[in-house]
This record gives C-alpha cells, structure tokens and sequence, in this order.
C-alpha cells in the first residue's frame, strides 16, 4: 500500500513541474556514434572505389560540366594549402576528434548529436588517411576525387564535415543548446516589460483625471 501510494505522488510532482524526461546520455551518443561511423564508413568506402578503379590524375566526367571525378592525392588541406605541413594537420584532425568525443558525453539533443556525428565522422575520416596512407605514419596524403567547377577537389569526409558545421551553426543561431533547450530571446522580456509600463502609465493617467 505504502509503495503504490507513493508513485502517483512523485508522478504527479514530476508532471507538476512542466520538465520533460529526457533519455539518458547513452542514447544521444549512440546517434551521434553511428553518424560518425556512417559517415566515415561511406568515406573510406569511396576512396578504396576510386584508387581500385582510377589512376592517379585520371578524370572521369559525371555530369559535364558540372560534376567531375579527379583523382588526386592531397598532402595539405584545401586548395592544397600547407602542403609542407602534413603533420600540423594530422595533429588538429586528431586534437578535433578527441574534443568531439568528449562532446559525445554532454550532447542531449538529437540534432546536436546527428550535426556533431558528421563533423567527427568527416575529420576520422581524412584523419584515416594522414596515418595510415603513404608516405609515412602522421604524413598520408588524403584521396580527393569530387570536382566542381572552380572549387577544390575535395571528398565524402570534406562533404560530411562541412554539412555538420552547417547544422552546428544553425543550431547556434537560433539559440538551442548541446541539451536541447532553446534559449529565449533577449528581446521578449524587454518587451514585456515596456508593455507593462505603458499599462502602468495610463492607469495612473486615468487616475490622475
């Protein structure tokens, strides 16, 4: 009896209280585990398609003009830029993964966790190439094969990492947190209360007359 009694109480306190029950932490990193795995997955996939299939340099035309295959190996990152410095990249590729597993742990949204899997997954991904590919250890040239007109040739990983960013940054700009919780703008309480002002105002006007 004592026990049955107890449970609609804390039910109903739960219920009084307006706060929604949200899954625990495992449940958001597994989402944005399998986004990451996903994306680096279909990545690698593609790269070992293009080096069994093409030759270094070759270029395969898709959708003229518009859409190309170029087969390139980048030692730098876009516009192969630092192309020296291969290691300085594979050192903040690696710095990037790290932070974005520990974000795994804080996500509580399931937007966050799907635009933070593409981002982790994109950076393994070229990641995979800078450690395991020739010439060396930490200094692998990553596989390049999407051309667009004017722009870097660039890859699935380049592609998930972008559209991640993407999401991140519309997340941010409409105020939703790493837990899910939209923040509420600035303006509405200032709004708020300017119109209570104004209320005030003509109460003591009408009672002034």
């Amino acid at each position: 009896m004592t026990k049955s009694s107890e449970e609609p109480v804390s039910a109903k306190s739960a219920g009084s209280t307006g706060e929604h029950v949200r899954p625990a932490w495992s449940g958001y990193a597994l989402i944005m585990a399998a986004c990451a795995a996903l994306g680096l997955g279909i990545d690698q996939l593609t790269k070992w398609w293009v080096e069994s299939t093409m030759t270094l340099g070759q270029v395969t035309d898709v959708l003229p003009p518009l859409l190309r295959w170029h087969y390139i190996l980048n030692p730098g990152a876009a516009f192969s830029i630092g192309t020296d410095y291969t290691w300085v990249f594979t050192i903040i590729m690696a710095a990037v993964c790290g932070f974005l597993v520990y974000l795994m742990l804080k996500v509580r949204s399931v937007s966050w966790a799907v635009a933070l899997g593409l981002v982790l997954g994109g950076a393994a991904g070229n990641l995979t190439d800078r450690l395991f590919r020739e010439p060396s250890f930490g200094q692998g040239h990553v596989v390049d094969f999407i051309a667009l007109p004017n722009f870097a040739i660039f890859n699935i990983a380049d592609t998930c990492v972008v559209s991640g960013v993407i999401l991140v940054c519309l997340l941010t700009l409409r105020g939703v947190g790493l837990d899910g919780v939209r923040t509420p703008s600035s303006t509405a309480p200032e709004t708020g209360s300017t119109e209570e002002i104004g209320t005030k105002d003509i109460k003591n006007g009408k009672d002034n007359k």
